[in-house]
C-alpha cells in the first residue's frame, strides 16, 4: 500500500477541517424554547404598580404600510405587553364571537354553569391606536475586504430600522391624553473566508512543491435581526414608556 506524501495529508487536511466545521453547522443540536427574558421584559415586569383598580384598555386597529408585519400577529404583541407591564386592565374587542360571546350563549342556553349571560362587558377608559409609521430598508451599509497569501476575507454590515406611534384616546372626551413614538434598528452582518487552499498552495511552491489535487474550501456566516424580534422590542419599550407615565400619575 503506497504511503501518502505529506502535501497529500495537508490537503487532506484541509478538507477534513470544512466538513468538520460545516458538519458542526448543519447538524446542531434542537434548541428549547425559553420565555421571553429580554432587558426590556425584565423593565416591563418592574414596572410599579399603581394602587387601586387599573384602567381598563383596548386595541381595536393596529396599522402597519411594513409587508414583513402580520397586524394581528403585531396586535397579540401589544396585549402581552400591555398585560405583562401589570399597569393596565385589557378588555377583549378582536375575538368577541369566539370567545367571550360563545361561552354566554352556551350559559344562556343552560348548557354551561355560572350567571355570565346576562352580565355586561367591562368598558374601557381608553383606546390604543398604534401604527407602524417608518421603515428605512439599508439605512446603513459598509462593506469591506483583504486577500493575502490567496486567502480573501470579506466582511459586511447593515442595518434597516422600523419606527411606530401609539396614541392613548380617552373614551369619555374622544381626546388624545397622551402619545409615544418609538424607533429600533434591524442590524445584520456577514463574513465569508476563502482561498485556504490557493494559500497552501503558495506556501509549497515557495519550497518548490506543489499539491498534487485541487484543494480549496470557504467558510460564511451571516446573522440578521428578525422584523418581528425588532417589532416587539419596540412594542415593549412603547408600552414601557406609557406604563410608568401611568404610574407617575
Amino acid at each position: 500500500m503506497p504511503i501518502k506524501k505529506p502535501r497529500q495529508y495537508f490537503a487532506c487536511a484541509i478538507l477534513a477541517a470544512f466538513v468538520t466545521m460545516n458538519s458542526g453547522l448543519s447538524f446542531a443540536d434542537d434548541s428549547e424554547a425559553e420565555v421571553d427574558n429580554s432587558k426590556v421584559t425584565q423593565k416591563l415586569k418592574k414596572v410599579k404598580r399603581a394602587g387601586g383598580v387599573k384602567p381598563v384598555v383596548t386595541i381595536y386597529e393596529f396599522r402597519s404600510s411594513v409587508p414583513e408585519i402580520q397586524v394581528r400577529a403585531a396586535q397579540e404583541m401589544f396585549v402581552t405587553a400591555l398585560i405583562k407591564s401589570g399597569a393596565f386592565a385589557v378588555a377583549e374587542r378582536q375575538r368577541l364571537d369566539a370567545g367571550v360571546n360563545r361561552e354566554k350563549q352556551l350559559n344562556a342556553s343552560g348548557m354551561t354553569t355560572g350567571d355570565s349571560a346576562n352580565s355586561k362587558l367591562a368598558g374601557a377608559n381608553y383606546v390604543f391606536e398604534v401604527v407602524v409609521s417608518e421603515a428605512n430598508a439599508n439605512e446603513n451599509n459598509s462593506q469591506g475586504g483583504a486577500r493575502v497569501g490567496g486567502v480573501e476575507v470579506k466582511y459586511g454590515s447593515a442595518s434597516d430600522s422600523i419606527g411606530m406611534d401609539v396614541r392613548i384616546i380617552d373614551v369619555s372626551s374622544g381626546l388624545v391624553v397622551d402619545s409615544v413614538n418609538v424607533r429600533k434598528k434591524i442590524e445584520s452582518s456577514g463574513t465569508s473566508v476563502s482561498g485556504l487552499g490557493k494559500l497552501a498552495q503558495t506556501l509549497f511552491a515557495k519550497k518548490g512543491k506543489d499539491i498534487p489535487v485541487d484543494t480549496d474550501a470557504s467558510v460564511q456566516s451571516s446573522h440578521k435581526e428578525s422584523v418581528d424580534a425588532a417589532l416587539r422590542a419596540c412594542i415593549d419599550t412603547a408600552v414601557l414608556e406609557l406604563a410608568k407615565r401611568m404610574t407617575e400619575d
